[in-house]
């Protein structure tokens, strides 16, 4: 089940379940696995940025990865597995492959600022785990304060074959996605699969741009879902439409520091999880913040059923 150039669908950002006193929660990593299945999840990311992979130590962070993968069976799970030193990662990277996990995914250190010093980041973090490992670039920007132009993503893809996928978390960056399509149609550069983070708050051109999907977190990952399954099938006003009726509660959850608490608590309310509880240092919800959110649900509701389960 090794990652390869080929994936598409969604591969959800699952967050760490804790409970309230800080232990993980592995009953609800369990559930949550389930419930990405069931509403046909290609895959799965674990430990990504909002996986709080930083409040766990190595030993948990392997322990929350093995439980992911043992659980979802027959999906793919990427591992996140950036860490100040190479030590960490290869160890991580190595125990998640050994483990069945189906690739890994690596994020720059933000003190990276030329397109030199960005490919020869990855080239000695691909060193230090071994080129047999499938992995996937983390270009995210907003949070790392690392821009990598198309031309950069280019010379990695080409220098480091055993990268099979970017994770798109640019901003603005569906021209980005166009590029990189254009250079790959042309022949200038090897196919990659392309999924999209930002909270899937531009999902809806990014297919059309030509991404394969999303990696990203929200409350409704059938959403996500389902309007990459509309676009493949042709149906593009329905998609928009289904995209434009999560939108506002999209962006609500995409407010930074609050986001997770956000996200966790629907996912909380919904079932997914037992609690919506971040381990500290956190930024929790206010009563006020739950009312908005409560809100957004009500409306979201009268045009999906699955919101609709929610409100009294």
């Amino acid at each position: 089940m090794a990652l390869n150039h080929t994936a598409r669908g969604v591969f959800p950002i699952a967050p760490t379940p804790f409970h309230a006193d800080g232990r993980i929660d592995f009953t609800s990593i369990d559930s949550m696995t389930d419930f990405y299945r069931s509403v046909g999840a290609t895959g799965l990311t674990v430990l990504g940025v909002m996986g709080e992979a930083p409040k766990l130590d190595g030993a948990e962070a392997l322990e929350v990865a093995i439980r992911f993968i043992r659980k979802a069976q027959d999906l793919p799970v990427i591992v996140g597995v950036s860490a100040p030193g190479f030590a960490a990662m290869r160890s991580l990277a190595r125990a998640s492959m050994d483990a069945g996990a189906a690739g890994v995914m690596i994020a720059p250190p933000n003190t990276l600022r030329t397109d030199d010093q960005i490919v020869g980041y990855y080239r000695q973090a691909i060193e230090a785990i071994g080129d047999d490992i499938p992995w996937v670039i983390q270009d995210y920007p907003l949070n790392f304060s690392v821009v990598m132009t198309p031309g950069v993503i280019r010379r990695i893809v080409t220098e480091l074959p055993s990268c099979v996928m970017l994770k798109h978390e640019d901003w603005p960056g569906l021209e980005k996605i166009s590029a990189l399509r254009g250079w790959q149609a042309d022949g200038s550069m090897r196919p990659v699969s392309i999924l999209c983070g930002n909270g899937g708050l531009f999902l809806d051109f990014e297919v059309e741009r030509g991404a394969d999907g999303a990696m990203t977190g929200y409350a409704f990952p059938d959403m996500l879902v389902d309007v990459v399954r509309l676009q493949s099938e042709g149906r593009r006003d329905e998609a928009h439409d289904l995209f434009d009726a999560h939108l506002p509660l999209l962006r609500y959850e995409q407010q930074p520091g609050v986001g997770l608490a956000i996200r966790k608590y629907v996912m909380a309310r919904r079932g997914i999880i037992a609690s919506d509880a971040q381990r500290k240092p956190a930024q929790a919800m206010t009563a006020k913040a739950k009312s908005e959110v409560e809100y957004l649900l009500a409306r979201l509701a009268r045009q999906d059923q699955r919101a609709a389960k929610l409100v009294a």
